[in-house]
C-alpha cells in the first residue's frame, strides 16, 4: 500500500460534488494515467487587503475551456458554473490565500489511445503554497542552466494548450537541472532559439541594437510557450511605466550578455534569475527592471496599489 498522500485541503469538487479529500480518487484504467490526457490551470488566490481575491480568473477559466476544446474534451459545464465551483472551494476550505488547480482529465472507458470512449472528469484542489521556486528566490533570484532537452516542435504538441501531456517535457528538464546544481532550466525549441522554462514564461532585459534604452523582450507565442496569464500582466504592468516589451526570437548566447532575466507564472509569480550556466546575470542579481515590475504587481496583489485593470475577483 502506498503511504497516503498529506492532506493540502479538506474538500475537493469534484463533478458538481463537494467530497472529502479521503474520498477523491482515480480508477486504474482511467484514460489520464495511461495517457496523460489531462488539461488543467494554476491560478492563485491572494488575500488583499483582508479579502480573498482571486487572479485572473476570468482568463484561467477561458484558457482552460480552450486547452479543452483544442483535444475535444467537452466540459459538461458553463463557464459561470466553473468560477462558482472554485469560488466555493476556496470558502469550504477556509483558505484567505491560497493555489488552484481545476482540471478535466479523461476517465474510465477506453484503454486504448483512442480516448472519445472516455467519460469526462471535472475537478477543483485548492491548497496553500508559497513562493514555487523558494522564498529567498523573489528578491536574491535563481541559479538555472539551458536544458539539453528541447521545447516540442510547434506542430508535435499544442502548446498554447495548458495539457497534463505536455508536462512530461517540462519534467525532463527540470530533473536534468535539479540533478545538476540548478533550481530550474530554459528549453530551447528545436531550431535552437530560446522557449521557456519548465513551467514558466521568460523575459529579458537588454538594450536594442542602436539604443542606449533598456528594452524588455520576450520570445513569441510562436516559439511552442505557453500563453501565460502572468506574462500577459506584466507585458502590462511594463507598459504602464512606459517600458516597451519585444516579442521576438531570441538566440541563445543573449542569455549570457542580457542585463537581466526573470521568469514569470502563475505559481512563479515574478521570480530573478541570477546566472545562466554558471555565468551570472549581469551584476548576478535582482535587477532594477525586474524589481519594478515586482513592485507593480505585488503591490496589486496587496492591495498597496489599486487594481486598475480589474485582474481580481472577490470570493465572496
Amino acid at each position: 500500500m502506498l503511504k497516503p498522500q498529506k492532506r493540502l485541503c479538506d474538500k475537493i469538487w469534484v463533478d458538481g460534488e463537494l467530497i472529502d479529500w479521503d474520498d477523491a480518487n482515480v480508477h486504474m484504467s482511467s484514460h489520464v494515467l495511461h495517457y496523460g490526457s489531462s488539461v488543467f490551470e494554476g491560478i492563485r488566490a491572494y488575500n488583499v487587503g483582508g479579502t480573498t481575491k482571486v487572479f485572473h480568473l476570468d482568463a484561467h477559466v477561458d484558457r482552460l475551456y480552450d486547452s479543452a476544446k483544442i483535444y475535444r474534451m467537452e466540459i459538461p459545464y458553463t463557464k459561470d458554473q466553473f468560477k462558482d465551483a472554485i469560488m466555493n472551494c476556496i470558502k469550504v476550505n477556509k483558505f484567505e490565500a491560497c493555489y488552484i488547480r481545476p482540471i478535466v482529465f479523461r476517465n474510465v472507458g477506453a484503454m486504448g489511445v483512442n480516448p472519445f470512449p472516455a467519460s469526462i472528469c471535472c475537478a477543483i484542489l485548492t491548497w496553500i503554497w508559497g513562493a514555487y521556486l523558494g522564498k529567498e528566490a523573489v528578491e536574491e533570484g535563481v541559479d538555472i542552466c539551458v536544458a539539453t532537452w528541447s521545447r516540442m516542435h510547434a506542430n508535435t504538441h499544442a502548446g498554447i494548450a495548458k495539457a497534463g501531456g505536455n508536462y512530461l517535457n517540462s519534467q525532463l528538464m527540470k530533473m536534468e537541472a535539479i540533478t545538476n546544481g540548478y533550481v530550474e532550466a530554459i528549453a530551447l525549441q528545436t531550431n535552437g532559439y530560446i522557449a521557456e522554462g519548465s513551467g514558466e514564461n521568460l523575459f529579458m532585459v537588454g538594450k536594442r541594437w542602436g539604443t542606449k534604452h533598456p528594452t524588455i523582450f520576450t520570445p513569441p507565442l510562436s516559439a511552442s510557450i505557453l500563453s501565460g496569464i502572468t506574462r500577459a500582466s506584466v507585458i502590462q504592468l511594463a507598459s504602464d511605466i512606459g517600458m516597451e516589451v519585444v516579442e521576438q526570437t531570441l538566440p541563445r548566447e543573449a542569455l549570457y550578455v542580457c542585463d537581466e532575466l526573470f521568469f514569470t507564472g502563475t505559481a512563479a509569480e515574478i521570480t530573478p534569475i541570477k546566472s545562466v550556466d554558471r555565468i551570472p546575470v549581469g551584476p548576478g542579481k535582482r535587477g532594477p527592471i525586474t524589481k519594478r515590475l515586482q513592485e507593480e504587481l505585488f503591490g496589486i496583489l496587496k492591495g498597496e496599489k489599486p487594481d486598475v485593470h480589474h485582474w481580481l475577483t472577490p470570493v465572496n
